[in-house]
């Protein structure tokens, strides 16, 4: 009873000083609202890294030409030549909790449909592709074993290629050139949006692998091999193993570095979860600064609010209030100011969020821990730092309060 009664005399000071009550407000407000926010943003980041890292397959493993170590003059990423289509059917054949595997080849060349043209990559890929890289295909179908068999003139497109192309018509029947060469469509891959990197994975015309390899690109070396491993556990494992195996299968001695790279894509995203988080962090300690500027600005309103009720103190003590009855009371007056505070504050911060994907385009994800961090710190701030003042009311002699002028 004797709390709920301090919370209403708490109630009745802070609207006897409406605006003075605000401005004390205000840094908590501030605070909160921009833990909230920043938090928000920081989570929003790692949640678009690891869907775009995600997105590129599960349990994937990606084995890709030329040595990752830093030695000398380093090529383009997929200019050498040191893989193999039989490179990747060796590695299906010998490697155990290898799922799938999936090599291909990748260039860009102009691809036209009447008087439309847009230049895109265009990728040679066998039927494993669609699983290892987790595409989906929208309408029609995708590469069968039949069409790299007999190097068919099929293609899958992506979603921003139809769109170019085609506008609205569908893309599926129609008859397209890829450097002069007739393709038809066969498939429309469902939209993935943009990768980790940026690039579009839309913006892309499959076809069969040995079509692009010896009809279009006159190569029989492989740009990248994408394997998956039946489940996380292994993946570690998997990797050495296929390091071990294209080693003996490149004849590289114990003292060659390999002419390959093997990338491990679990551990590039604990990575990339390990950088946001430091991420966000850090922009939660920022914001957090304000938190305590908040608790400063508590404190001295309330300093000045036990030297203008000196008097009052002065006769609550003589009418027989304990130094229990005076803390109580300031203490609860500091709380509330805190928690009204950190109570609009989270209001703001959540708009704020809201406000930001709005209009900045960031994705934002707003967690109830933060909210409730950020809500708890609110409270602590309040009950800390007003008590100082509390205590410097309960302690304060009857006689010389109530001489106070």
């Amino acid at each position: 009873m004797l709390i709920f009664e301090s919370i209403i005399i708490a109630l009745d000071g802070l609207k006897a000083n409406k605006l003075r009550s605000l401005l004390t407000m205000l840094g908590m407000i501030i605070g909160v609202g921009a833990v909230i926010a920043m938090i928000s943003i920081g989570l929003g980041v790692r949640d678009k890294v690891e869907s775009s890292i995600a997105g590129l397959g599960s349990n994937l493993l990606i084995v890709s030409p030329g040595t990752g170590a830093a030695v000398g003059v380093r090529q383009a990423a997929g200019s050498n030549t040191t893989l193999s289509s039989q490179d990747a059917q060796a590695i299906a054949r010998e490697v155990s909790g290898v799922g799938l595997v999936a090599p291909s080849v990748t260039r860009q060349y102009q691809v036209v449909n009447g008087n439309q043209n847009w230049v895109t990559s265009v990728q040679g890929v066998t039927p494993e592709f669609l699983a290892v890289r987790s595409f989906t295909v929208q309408s029609g179908r995708f590469i069968t074993v039949q069409d790299v068999d007999t190097r068919g003139r099929v293609a899958i497109v992506g979603s921003t290629v139809a769109t170019n192309l085609f506008g609205e018509m569908s893309p599926v029947g129609q008859t397209i050139r890829i450097n002069k060469a007739p393709f038809t469509i066969v498939g429309i891959l469902e939209s993935k949006g943009q990768s980790s990197g940026g690039s579009d994975q839309d913006d892309t015309v499959i076809i069969p692998l040995t079509t692009a390899q010896e009809r279009l690109m006159g190569i029989t070396h492989v740009n990248l091999i994408s394997v998956q491993a039946d489940n996380k556990e292994i993946m570690d494992q998997v990797q050495e193993d296929i390091t071990a195996l294209l080693r003996i299968r490149h004849h590289l001695s114990s003292k060659a570095a390999d002419d390959f790279t093997v990338r491990n894509l679990v551990s590039i995203m604990a990575t990339a979860q390990e950088a946001t988080g430091t991420i966000t962090l850090l922009l939660g300690n920022i914001a957090g600064i304000s938190l305590l500027v908040g608790g400063i600005g508590i404190m001295n309103i309330m300093l000045v609010s036990v030297t203008e009720r000196t008097r009052e103190i002065g006769i609550r003590k003589a009418l027989g209030a304990r130094y229990t009855n005076i803390l109580l009371q300031f203490l609860v007056e500091s709380v509330v100011i805190g928690v009204m505070g950190g109570m609009i504050g989270i209001g703001l911060g959540i708009g704020a969020s809201y406000a930001i994907s709005a209009l900045v385009g960031w994705r934002t994800v707003i967690s109830l821990a933060s909210v409730c961090m950020a809500f708890g710190f609110s409270l602590t701030i309040g009950l800390v730092f007003g008590i100082y003042p509390a205590r410097k009311a309960a302690l304060m002699n009857p006689i010389d309060a109530l001489r106070y002028e």
